[in-house]
């Protein structure tokens, strides 16, 4: 069922950003209609493009920053919402070790100013982006969502467990939100249209967008950081999900809240593959996949770096009746196929 203008409208904010944009589609194929809050600080205005291409149509955007009160609330009052996805946030762990004070101003009084504005206006519905970044480095291998959450190893990771705390507190407050925080891993890929994928200003933090910029030539090598952890090569291992999985993910997690009886209610759930791996594997399955030979180096641990994470998906796939069906290959090629369409469209 596609979206029209009288679908049930759902906040998406960051919803320019690579899994937010994924996710506007994912929601207007399952019936909703998007209404996209993003300040394009870390995103470009290329995606709306992108998603027009897509749908066929433009999606209603308003080019404001998250912790804008008067703007959001102008926002909430005029749109009539039905639900909100919380994407907005600063997400590079490595700059949260260098610039913590950023990212706890940004990432959580947006989250607040919206569990403030979602009463005032009964909406009643919340999908948060969370982050397996709370469990830390956990002891036992997959984590589950009752696996306990670790000191986070960087002020990214803090934000998320912080967020979900507020979160947590502002339900038992009887405050009447429904709510359910996605710890999701690593989101990698791209639309197979090759019209959106993962876009980052400047130097990627991310792996997988640094892969294919150094396969196009964008940068001269790739650095490895550390092959020295007790994983099977020596590299950090990680859950790689394709990013349409995750989208189709929220879109699930939404239903399951409009089901939700109850005028309060909060929970969380893992989103991942359930399988790790390294990076050095990531990098293999890449060569073999592109038919590319990439240019690596071995350079030292970076801060904030977990050793090894993956997830425990039983009960994503039980509450959500959800599980990720694209492969890693998949992912890699759609990833690689949106890094040549970007390369094409700068000559």
């Amino acid at each position: 069922m596609a979206a029209s203008r009288n679908s049930p409208k759902i906040l998406v904010t960051g919803g320019a950003g690579f899994i937010g944009s994924h996710t506007v589609v994912s929601l207007v194929e399952a019936g909703f209609e998007p209404v996209i809050v993003d300040d394009f600080s870390n995103s470009q205005r290329s995606a709306l493009d992108g998603l027009r291409a897509i749908l066929g149509r433009d999606v209603i955007c308003y080019s404001v920053n998250c912790n804008d009160a008067d703007a959001m609330d102008d926002i909430f009052k005029k749109e009539e919402l039905t639900g909100v996805i919380h994407f907005a946030a600063y997400k590079a762990v490595g700059e949260s070790v260098a610039q913590p004070l950023k990212y706890y101003r940004n990432n959580l009084d947006s989250l607040m100013l919206l569990l403030e504005l979602m009463p005032k206006y009964k909406v009643p519905n919340l999908v948060f982006s969370s982050s397996c970044t709370v469990y830390g480095q956990p002891e036992k291998l997959p984590v589950t969502e009752e696996t306990p959450r670790l000191p986070a190893q960087s002020p990214y990771g803090n934000t998320k467990a912080i967020s979900e705390d507020i979160i947590r507190d502002v339900v038992q407050a009887k405050v009447p939100i429904k709510t359910m925080a996605l710890r999701y891993f690593n989101p990698v890929g791209a639309h197979p249209s090759a019209e959106i994928g993962e876009l980052p200003l400047g130097v990627p933090a991310n792996l997988i967008p640094f892969i294919t910029q150094t396969a196009a030539g964008i940068r001269s090598s790739l650095t490895v950081y550390g092959d020295d952890y007790n994983t099977p090569d020596g590299t950090c291992v990680r859950d790689y999900i394709h990013v349409m999985d995750l989208a189709e993910a929220h879109v699930q997690a939404l239903r399951k809240l409009n089901e939700t009886t109850t005028d309060t209610f909060y929970d969380v759930i893992n989103i991942g593959t359930g399988k790790g791996e390294t990076v050095l594997n990531i990098i293999k399955t890449f060569e073999q996949e592109a038919g590319v030979k990439l240019n690596y180096t071995i350079g030292p641990r970076r801060a904030g770096d977990v050793e090894q994470v993956y997830a425990d998906v039983t009960k994503a796939n039980r509450e959500l009746n959800w599980k990720a069906s694209r492969s890693l290959g998949e992912s890699l090629r759609d990833a690689w196929r949106w890094q040549q369409k970007l390369d094409q469209s700068t000559r």
